[in-house]
């Protein structure tokens, strides 16, 4: 087993591992640590804990020490920092006349750096902005590309639900959804229906999609024949959460609708129709990264 504390980065969704070396450290309070890019101010999300060797990535790097009031200044210094920059580079692109769109801009804790995050339909050529940039700012610039999910994820908003967008919200990691989950889940392939703020398919589908998987291979497939208790059947549709079988019946000319659990019926399934297959209509290509 292995200590660890779980920090989470201002401008981050991910929460990362530091050794706490023998410290107690309360949640919600801040942390100065060494990362891959530098010195960085973390948020303390995960107070001191025993897990699994398997789940982290040895070996873990110690927590340098606790955030210092002169330590918080500085982070909220370099956050009232941002509108003005952000303004200032959008001047910039303009002039320069490039096809790309600002999203955000964060600058390093020490602020010795900015990073500027655009998003843009190719490849941009903005070697003379970021010249132009620097000798505006007197600090390191960077400029990084970032896809229409990420874009989403870092501007945030409502999905359909109601709820904040999954990938703004509560998820560490953009993970591949594919049109295989929303056909798994027996999802109308509407594009208004299965796509998020970004346009492509929503991340939630990811969620649920091994407990449909499963599920789905234990179903009867929509339209297949099947013997129910009181007789031979057609389903008409399947509740993979109620795992019931919708089917209707013909008695002497007229339609039975009726609802059966699922251990009630009877059917044979092919292999092929284990899961479904994973392509796409035309007007639904667009969703698919």
């Amino acid at each position: 087993m292995a200590k660890i504390v779980g920090i989470k980065f201002l401008h981050a969704h991910k929460v990362y591992y530091f050794d706490p070396r023998g410290e107690f450290y309360k949640e919600g309070s801040g942390v100065i640590v060494e990362t891959a890019r530098g010195i960085e101010y973390g948020t303390v999300v995960i107070e001191p804990k025993e897990v699994s060797d398997d789940s982290v990535v040895q070996p873990l790097k110690p927590i340098m020490r606790r955030a210092t009031p002169a330590d918080e200044e500085r982070v909220r210094t370099n956050e009232e920092k941002r509108p003005q920059a952000m303004k200032a580079a959008a001047e910039k692109i303009a002039a320069h006349k490039l096809n790309m769109k600002l999203i955000d801009c964060e600058f390093t804790f020490d602020g010795s750096k900015v990073v500027f995050y655009f998003s843009a339909a190719g490849r941009v050529d903005f070697r003379d902005l970021v010249k132009d940039l620097a000798s505006s700012f007197h600090i390191r610039i960077e400029l990084r590309q970032i896809g229409i999910r990420d874009e989403t994820r870092i501007l945030g908003g409502f999905g359909p639900c109601g709820r904040e967008c999954c990938c703004s919200g509560c998820m560490p990691d953009v993970k591949k959804v594919s049109i295989k989950m929303a056909k798994t889940q027996g999802l109308s392939l509407n594009p208004s229906k299965i796509s998020g703020l970004c346009g492509r398919l929503m991340c939630c589908l990811e969620y649920e999609n091994e407990h449909y998987s499963e599920t789905y291979k234990k179903m009867p497939k929509v339209g297949s024949e099947v013997t129910c208790p009181d007789g031979k059947a057609t389903v008409v549709a399947v509740n993979m959460l109620r795992l019931t079988v919708h089917v209707k019946m013909e008695n002497k000319g007229d339609w039975t609708y009726k609802d059966y659990p699922l251990e009630a019926v009877k059917f044979k399934k092919s292999a092929k129709d284990e899961e479904p297959d994973d392509t796409a209509d035309e007007e639904i290509k667009d969703l698919v990264d």
